[in-house]
């Protein structure tokens, strides 16, 4: 019962909270943005050289305005948004129209899951490993080079080092395409060569993603184990005779990850919202690159699905981090 009244319930009313309050505000936001997305395609419309009578266009703007949903006043709006939402229906794309968003987002998910779950893995566990053995043994030679590699690595702007890659690997030496998720007329299949052709695009924006998530994961790493080293109990433990392979893994780095834990669970959560510039520079047809679309087309539907994915899978990481806490480290009780 102690676990439940001071540990669980208040987390679990967090958690609901957070996401209300999250959601709400994404359902506000786009709303009070000057753009009109009812406007905007009569304004589309017209630009491809529809003439329309002033009693056809009066018509046209109350049929858009109730297809997308608008009609009423933003509290009516706002019920029938949760009523929407309820039944897992984000109602259909302003600028896609008839297609769904529940059906845009499950096309680019995918990309999205594939490209950041790899990377993220990849980030964690080099980076942590690599950084923590060079926080242990800092004055080793190899230690210092890669944390001077990681420093240079590090405060590069994430654009300016994409374009990097894309201009020596996909202009000076043509070793990888530079934009797309698979080549051009390519039918998705479970077949070698279509995987072959996925892994080929995915590999400069993986790249790019792994180097420089991977420095700050190894700095961040390697200034935790030196924090940690330097505590009494790990002094004791090797004036006591431990064996240094044991001070390392048990005393040291286990300690130093942590803190870790907790962004790797807010990493994850960020994978449902996509890596947006990462999409954008390499035109990787993920969830990010969804997201720009419709917030330059102002795609309220759009927009508000793929915000509220990443709200709850943020979220919903952090409870599961919280909750689990405890396991990783004992002197964290339940109440």
């Amino acid at each position: 019962m102690t676990f439940l009244k001071r540990y669980l319930i208040p987390r679990l009313i967090q958690y609901v909270l957070v996401i209300w309050l999250g959601i709400t505000a994404v359902f506000l936001i786009p709303r009070v943005l000057p753009s009109d997305p009812v406007m905007a395609m009569i304004g589309m419309m017209r630009a491809r050289g529809s003439t329309l009578e002033p009693g056809a266009m009066d018509d046209i703007i109350a049929d858009l305005t109730e297809m997308y949903g608008l009609e009423g006043s933003w509290l009516d709006q706002y019920w029938a948004f949760w009523g929407r939402l309820f039944q897992g229906d984000f109602g259909v794309s302003f600028f896609n129209f008839p297609a769904r968003v529940n059906d845009l987002i499950g096309n680019a998910m995918p990309w999205t899951l594939g490209l950041l779950l790899t990377t993220t893995i990849l980030t964690t566990v080099f980076g942590n490993i690599i950084g923590g053995l060079a926080g242990y043994y800092s004055k080793k030679p190899w230690a210092r080079t890669l944390d001077a590699i990681a420093m240079v690595i590090r405060p590069l702007p994430y654009y300016i080092f994409a374009f990097a890659l894309i201009l020596v690997f996909g202009w000076v030496v043509r070793w990888f395409p530079i934009t797309g998720g698979a080549s051009i007329g390519a039918q998705p299949a479970l077949t070698w060569p279509y995987i072959k052709d996925v892994l080929w695009h995915a590999f400069l924006p993986g790249l790019s993603l792994t180097l420089l998530g991977g420095a700050v994961t190894f700095q961040t790493m390697k200034l935790l184990v030196q924090n940690v080293n330097a505590e009494s109990f790990v002094q004791y433990a090797k004036l006591s005779g431990v064996t240094e392979g044991r001070i390392v893994s048990k005393y040291v780095i286990r300690n130093a990850l942590l803190p870790q834990i907790t962004g790797l669970a807010l990493s994850l959560g960020q994978i449902f919202s996509g890596a947006l510039i990462t999409e954008i520079v390499y035109g990787y047809p993920g969830v990010g690159m969804l997201l720009y679309n419709s917030i330059i087309r102002a795609d309220y539907n759009l927009i508000m699905g793929i915000t509220i994915f990443s709200i709850v899978g943020i979220t919903t990481a952090i409870l599961i981090v919280d909750l689990t806490y405890p396991l990783f480290d004992p002197r964290v009780r339940y109440y």
